[in-house]
């Protein structure tokens, strides 16, 4: 009766022992997840069309005879409402007196406005008129858009263009369209596009002449790396399945498994089961996707009698529309809502421990934008993420002792600055990530703010971490471009946690280093990577030296 009263015991704190164990296991798929999903966003094309050089527009001439006075500019034709805002480059011509040499100055100021606003094909133009009125009367001409299509012989078998294309056939003709369209081609990766701008058979119609190929439908990639827990598998390996635009709507499909990598002393101990599902579609401005993933993992566990299987399992599904709502030759920005459920349960052998069962959804709200500054590159999101009843939410077992809630209030942050650079003959990069999370609300462990792994702040093993209710870190690189495709890299990341439970930690902030190499062998992008801690709280545990390696080849 004692044995099986200790066994009882015993096992109950093995479960509550293990739910840290858990929250390790859930966290760091988390972050692999989300170096993933970064990775994927990095290979979204960015098309910027070279803009086109509009007519010289110096000063205004100066005591031009005859000239009359100016009191008024006007602007005429169709849609000129549409574009009243190109008046403004032209107001200080008020109140002068201009000849035909000032009002070409106008005209070609005008001009150059609408050119850098994308509207190459539209034009500005002064018609013979009464100047003794002090009104100057100017009449647009809109170029527009007659026709979409393909050149031979894509049409035939290219994909849709309407769902790519945001202009339709009477739309004024603008780059910002193209650029769009061009993008929703390219992300197939496996696809090219171009669009040539033909004229039309009457003034101001343009065709637009899409030239498309794809090299085939079907991609396959296999990687491996030694990202995992030891205790569940060190030694990862994966292989994706991705099927681009096979409907012909431009649209991504693809299908990923992940699994420990067999060793000869864990084979039976401990193991990790992965499988992802992705679909994303174009609608112009728009981007409508889904995404659903299932997590497992165990460990076998010494008991007093008998040995346990402890496991568990995890299931994320999420629906994400995107639309960009600005662009122009130097930015982007793009508003995006995220529905989400997410459930988690733990088990002993068979037995699932109830205490530890987690069900929640809610909703992302996010505003995303991207800056071209010469060769610079600027980027971050804004994302504000609540909780909600619906999807089947359960109360957290944290609820129970007011120490978490299934209904957070999360703001996160993630920036990047990108700027590449030359030194002597050798062409450099330094790039500066910084990422942040704040709440109010005591926070269940798989919402809180980790820190200290190869995903966050570096030189870590990742084995441990420190998270908490509000938290921030900032990665740094440096990276030197050998030959063709290989960059010698240094980083230096810094990361620090606060809130309620940062109080229970060992400290609050991490630092460390890595020196790594990226390239390409045979095929194989390879990125291998060496590291160690600088600072962190004295009885944090983590390896003196940690290293890291992954693979990855793609047919």
């Amino acid at each position: 009766m004692w044995a099986a009263a200790f066994s009882v015991v015993s096992t109950t704190a093995q479960a509550q022992t293990q739910s840290e164990f858990a929250t390790q296991q859930l966290q760091r798929q988390q972050q692999r997840d989300k170096a993933q999903s970064d990775k994927a966003e990095d290979q979204r094309p960015d098309v910027r069309l070279p803009r086109e050089q509009g007519p010289q527009a110096g000063a205004y001439p100066a005591d031009e005879k005859p000239c009359f006075p100016i009191r008024r500019i006007d602007l005429q034709g169709d849609s000129a409402a549409q574009f009243s805002w190109a008046l403004n480059v032209a107001h200080d011509a008020i109140g002068m007196c201009l000849g035909s040499g000032g009002i070409n100055t106008v005209l070609a100021r005008m001009q150059n406005a609408l050119v850098g606003a994308g509207y190459v094909t539209t034009r500005v133009l002064a018609a013979p008129q009464d100047l003794t009125t002090g009104q100057l009367t100017l009449t647009l001409m809109p170029g527009r858009v007659r026709s979409v299509r393909f050149a031979a012989p894509a049409d035939r078998d290219g994909p849709a263009w309407r769902n790519a294309v945001p202009a339709r056939p009477g739309d004024i003709l603008n780059l910002r369209d193209i650029e769009q369209a061009l993008e929703n081609f390219k992300r197939v990766p496996t696809a090219e596009a171009d669009i040539d701008i033909v004229p039309g058979e009457q003034p101001g119609e343009s065709d637009l002449l899409i030239k498309w190929q794809q090299s085939r439908p079907v991609r396959l990639s296999l990687s491996a790396d030694d990202s995992g827990s030891d205790s569940t598998g060190k030694y990862q390996g994966g292989a994706t399945v991705s099927l681009d635009n096979l409907m012909g709507w431009n649209e991504l499909v693809y299908f990923s498994a992940n699994r420990d990598l067999p060793t000869a002393g864990g084979r039976g101990q401990h193991g990790t089961r992965n499988y992802a599902l992705h679909y994303s579609i174009p609608a112009g401005y728009w981007l409508y996707s889904l995404n659903a993933s299932r997590y497992r993992y165990y460990q076998r566990i010494a008991g007093a009698n008998q040995d346990y299987i402890y496991s568990g399992t995890s299931g994320n599904l999420e629906f994400k529309v995107a639309r960009v709502m600005y662009r122009d030759a130097a930015r982007k920005t793009t508003a995006a809502l995220r529905l989400y459920q997410r459930r988690s349960n733990n088990y002993i052998d068979d037995t699932e421990v109830q205490v530890q069962r987690r069900q929640m959804g809610g909703f992302e709200l996010s505003l995303s934008h991207k800056e071209f500054a010469g060769d610079a590159t600027l980027e971050g999101t804004l994302a504000y993420k609540r909780g909600m009843h619906f999807f089947g939410t359960l109360p957290a077992p944290e609820e129970e002792f007011n120490d978490g809630t299934s209904r957070p209030t999360l703001i996160n942050l993630d920036a990047t600055a990108t700027l590449p650079f030359k030194l002597g003959a050798s062409q450099m990069q330094y790039q500066t990530t910084l990422r942040g999370q704040s709440s109010s609300m005591l926070l269940i462990p798989q919402d809180r703010f980790a820190i200290g792994g190869r995903y966050t702040v570096r030189g870590f093993d990742g084995e441990a971490s420190l998270s908490a209710e509000r938290g921030w870190l900032l990665r740094n690189e440096l990276s030197w471009t050998v030959g063709a495709a290989n960059q010698l890299y240094l980083g230096l990341d810094y990361g620090r946690v606060a809130g309620p439970h940062a109080a229970l930690l060992a400290g609050n902030s991490l630092m460390g280093g890595a020196l790594g190499w990226r390239g390409q062998l045979a095929g194989v992008q390879i990125d291998i990577f060496t590291g160690r801690p600088l600072r962190k709280p004295e009885h944090f545990r983590t390896a003196r030296n940690t290293g890291g390696f992954s693979l990855n080849y793609q047919y």
